[in-house]
């Protein structure tokens, strides 16, 4: 039989060698979700415990995926995103720290409605619902997969939200005092860059517009004015070389108090822009 401490040294072993970032740690959330532990319960369980034939198997399985980098999201089928656990499949982006920098700003505003554009996931727009209990939203996605995952964290985290398939602003109907995006933008230059988790793994609609990563930004600011109640605030997540490019695009589109917010790691991540008042002033 195999103890959970010969289990996680020989694990580790094989993800070192074949250079998966943060092993050890990967290791542990592996084991954890093979015997359907959270990893504090994990840690006080005696190395010494025998794992059953079938938690053997199951965790032969993770390391095979894991190894092959694939995302530790698409193993669990989940991924934490402001202190929820998020469903997460190959045909949405996988939920990331740096995301968050987009929902603090979007608290820092008042918002009765809100559309998310390329929801992916449904993180972004059922965050803000969960955090802003009293407000409704719309979240807008090509992707019919894509939905599919957005409506089951839907029905598990609840809110005033719905789903609805289309391009860009398409299928959208009425104002909203909030729109947030995080839209594809890495350029077709940077892809081979990317982390293998990334590249081979997540949807390549949702990472990539092609050319130089600006075309979403230039049709979201393009049509955005005519979809936001007076006043109302866009927000949407950038590269960290994209502030100027995308914070022009802001003015051009005729935002106001146009800003370049920074993520944990001090990177340019969210641009924000207030739609000139249309409402005359008595």
């Amino acid at each position: 039989m195999t103890t959970l401490l010969a289990a996680r040294r020989a694990g580790l072993e094989r993800l070192l060698a074949a250079g998966v970032p943060g092993a050890a740690q990967d290791m542990a959330l592996l084991l954890a979700h093979v015997l359907g532990l959270t990893r504090a319960d994990l840690a006080l369980l005696s190395p010494q415990i025998e794992l059953t034939e079938s938690q053997v198997a199951a965790l032969e399985a993770a390391l095979t995926a894991r190894t092959s980098r694939k995302p530790m999201s698409h193993i669990t089928g989940h991924r934490m995103f402001w202190g929820r656990s998020f469903a997460v499949t190959p045909a949405v982006l996988d939920p990331r720290p740096e995301t968050e920098t987009l929902i603090a700003a979007a608290l820092t505003v008042p918002f009765a409605s809100v559309l998310d554009l390329g929801t992916g996931s449904g993180c972004i727009l059922l965050t803000l619902m969960a955090e802003r209990a009293a407000a409704n939203g719309v979240g807008v996605d090509l992707s019919d997969a894509a939905l599919v995952v957005a409506r089951a964290n839907h029905a598990r985290f609840g809110g005033y939200a719905h789903f609805v398939q289309g391009s860009w602003f398409d299928p959208v109907q009425g104002t909203f005092d909030l729109i947030v995006s995080n839209p594809p933008y890495i350029a077709a230059d940077e892809m081979a860059g990317l982390s293998p988790e990334v590249r081979n793994w997540e949807p390549h609609l949702a990472l990539t517009p092609g050319g130089d990563g600006l075309a979403a930004y230039r049709h979201i600011c393009a049509g955005a004015a005519a979809h936001l109640t007076p006043n109302g605030w866009l927000m949407v997540e950038i590269g960290p070389r994209q502030g100027a490019h995308v914070s022009t695009l802001f003015a051009l589109a005729g935002f106001e108090s146009v800003g370049i917010l920074p993520d944990l790691d001090g990177r340019d991540r969210v641009v924000i822009g207030q739609i000139a008042c249309r409402e005359p002033v008595i």
